[in-house]
């Protein structure tokens, strides 16, 4: 099949899934930016000290300012990470939205271990998905002068990031679109993500996070682990005609992704992954549940089938516990896992922009939004 002749040639190349967005086009007309917050108040009491966060813009900001989407990014993504549903006529329809799509704290991009200068390396604060944000919602209101957005949308830590939002300000939006997204963190996850941090931090390169040199053998170990969590089982016997190929295939997937994030953004953006739980926000007593029911906004949500990097089970609970919301497993019939939110597939892609473009068009119907 040519399809998946295809994927397979994308798998080999580009890493792991989770930086999938180097391989789709990217969308025509952005307007890229740093918005500078100065110091940003973390949950913990601590600060980043001369925050900036980066971000693109896509189509226009309406007269009403009834239009904006927020798109938050994964972990080890960047402001691209949904490409694949950006642009006329796709889900998030630059000729009817205005889009902002967002850096994440850590990502290296906005201010990070790795480029900040008031604050270098494992000098960097310990920050949460909650500060992303905080840091998210200072963009849109101060920069932008949003008080309301149509929607916040976001893949794997964008879909957590996505969630927080609708607890954090659940008045702020009319939709939420969580895709492969976790509202709190597992063990497994926590344990796979320990395992990435060992591999990287057995280095002897790492020296305690404060190397010169990438660790180049850890962060390959990290590559390879996330080539195969972030894959399934299926995709793999799918998409490699000769089983002899799965060893070339994962030296090659680690030739071309060690080198694609920094160590230290990793382990931080890690850390806040592991630490996220929507019933510890402020006000809910650590009821994950009662913060669940306290969403307002109409929301999707999109699981991969087979994730194992975030379970499909924790997503459908998340629906479960929200009134009224809708819950999709993307394209059931190619199980990809945390893949299928990676934009790579043609199903997959036609699947996520046919299901939340007729979600959003509803809604925007319904909000005489043109």
């Amino acid at each position: 099949m040519r399809f998946v002749s295809t994927l397979l040639a994308v798998a080999t190349t580009m890493g792991f899934a989770l930086a999938a967005h180097a391989q789709v086009a990217q969308p025509a007309g952005g307007q890229a930016g740093t918005y500078p917050e100065g110091d940003l108040p973390l949950e913990s009491g601590q600060v980043i000290k001369d925050f900036s966060i980066s971000y693109e813009t896509y189509g226009t900001l309406n007269a009403a300012k009834s239009n904006a989407i927020l798109m938050a990014t994964a972990i080890g993504g960047n402001h691209h990470r949904l490409d694949y549903l950006i642009g006329p006529g796709k889900a998030l329809d630059t000729n009817r939205y205005f889009i902002i799509t967002t850096d994440a704290i850590g990502n290296g991009l906005s201010t990070s271990p790795s480029n900040s200068k008031a604050q270098p390396g494992m000098a960097f604060p310990r920050f949460a998905i909650r500060d992303m944000v905080e840091s998210e919602y200072r963009l849109v209101t101060t920069k932008f002068g949003i008080e309301h957005l149509f929607t916040v949308v976001g893949a794997s830590m964008g879909g957590m990031q996505t969630l927080q939002w609708g607890v954090s300000h659940p008045g702020m939006m009319d939709a939420l679109v969580p895709i492969v997204p976790l509202g709190r963190t597992p063990p497994w996850t926590k344990a796979v993500l320990e395992l990435t941090r060992q591999e990287i931090m057995a280095d002897p390169a790492w020296d305690d996070g404060n190397y010169r040199q990438a660790p180049e053998k850890g962060m390959r170990m990290w590559a390879g682990t996330m080539a195969l969590i972030t894959r399934t089982p299926e995709l793999m016997k799918n998409t490699m005609a000769n089983s002899d190929d799965a060893a070339p295939w994962l030296r090659k997937t680690q030739d071309d992704a060690w080198k694609n994030f920094d160590a230290r953004n990793w382990i931080y953006q890690t850390w806040a992954y592991d630490a996220h739980d929507l019933g510890t926000t402020p006000g809910f007593g650590g009821d994950y549940y009662k913060a669940l029911r306290s969403i307002r906004a109409r929301m999707l949500v999109l699981a991969g089938v087979g994730d194992l990097l975030n379970p499909e089970p924790e997503a459908l609970e998340v629906a479960s516990y929200v009134h009224g919301a809708q819950f999709e497993s993307i394209e059931p019939r190619w199980p990809s896992g945390h893949f299928s939110a990676a934009g790579m597939t043609q199903p997959e892609v036609d699947f996520q922009n046919r299901e939340i473009g007729a979600f959003l068009t509803k809604i925007a119907a319904n909000k005489h939004i043109e």
